[in-house]
This record gives C-alpha cells, sequence and structure tokens, in this order.
C-alpha cells in the first residue's frame, strides 16, 4: 500500500472525531491532509449517518486512490451489537449499492468498531480496566482522556509494540487495522 497524502474519515460524532483527530495528528499529518465525514448535523442515529454515507466514501476512496495515496478510516460504534454484525451491515451496504467487498489486503480502508462505544477505548487507552458491555459514555470531562488516549493509541500501532493485557478484543482489532495503513 502507497502512503497516504490524504486521509478520509467517516464517523458518528464529535467524540469520534476528536479522538481520531488527536491520533492523526501524533502520526504527523496536517489538518489539510484530513476531511471529516460527516461534518454537518451532528443530531440523530449517527452509526446510520456513517451506513448511509458508507457506499459512496469507499467509491471516492477508489476513485481517489487511483490517483494518489488516500486512505479511509471508518468509526462506528458497535453498541449493543457484536463488531462482526457491525462489519457484515457495512459489507451488506456495499453489496446494495453494486460496490465490491473492501479488500483489506490491498485497500487502505480501516474499520473501527468501539464496542460498546468509542468511551470504551478511551477508557482502556487511559488504562483503566473496562468491559465492553458497559455504557461509559457519561463518565466525566473528555478532552483530557481523549488527548492522553490518542497518544497511547499512537504507541500502541507502532509495528512491533506489544498490546497490554488489558486491551478490550475490539481495540485490539482496531489496533491491527490502523497498522495497515501508513502515513
Amino acid at each position: 500500500m502507497t502512503k497516504a497524502s490524504r486521509v478520509v474519515v467517516l464517523i458518528e460524532d464529535m467524540r469520534q472525531r476528536q479522538f481520531v483527530w488527536r491520533y492523526l495528528d501524533r502520526t504527523g499529518l496536517h489538518a489539510r491532509q484530513v476531511r471529516f465525514n460527516p461534518v454537518r448535523n451532528w443530531s440523530g442515529a449517527g452509526e446510520q449517518r456513517v451506513r448511509e454515507n458508507y457506499p459512496e466514501e469507499v467509491r471516492e476512496f477508489r476513485r481517489r486512490h487511483a490517483k494518489a495515496g488516500t486512505a479511509l478510516i471508518v468509526v462506528i460504534d458497535a453498541d449493543m451489537r457484536s463488531v462482526q454484525s457491525r462489519l457484515a451491515q457495512l459489507a451488506a451496504t456495499l453489496q446494495v449499492s453494486g460496490l465490491e467487498a473492501v479488500d483489506l489486503r490491498t485497500e487502505s480502508i480501516a474499520h473501527l468498531v468501539p464496542k460498546r462505544n468509542i468511551e470504551t477505548w478511551i477508557l482502556c487507552l487511559n488504562n483503566t480496566r473496562v468491559d465492553e458491555n458497559t455504557d461509559y459514555k457519561e463518565n466525566g470531562d473528555w478532552s483530557e482522556r481523549i488527548r492522553c488516549a490518542a497518544q497511547e493509541l499512537f504507541q500502541w500501532t507502532r509495528p512491533n509494540d506489544a498490546l497490554p493485557e488489558h486491551c478490550v478484543p475490539s481495540l485490539r482489532r482496531g489496533v491491527i487495522e490502523l497498522r495497515r495503513l501508513q502515513f
């Protein structure tokens, strides 16, 4: 895979945006190299917006990637579903849109699916023992936790870094997805 000069991020909400932006900033990307979608109306079901926009973002990724190094990062909470179920939903939206399935061996597309939500990952990356069934959304101020979590995620995504025992399975999978991308 070629080094990405442009990264598109499909997200559900502002907390995911802050988390991913801080991670990408740590990798050395500049704001002009990153585009977040959707950036408009944050009300309503974020996961539904991600699913609805996913086929168009994959189509655009494939068009642009043919000309320049591009990466697509899709962040969608598993909520009460399994990670595999959420990934199957995304794959089904491609099929319905007449698009081929994503080829993880050749396409710089990472699917980050926090179980239950992004707050689970943020706390885990802050060395807090968490489970993937508890909803941690209303657990205080997040700005400093997000900053620390993004820094830790950057360390965990380094090629030879060993993941700690307390790393939850969905985050472990997310780290593997991010390691495939080249920034």
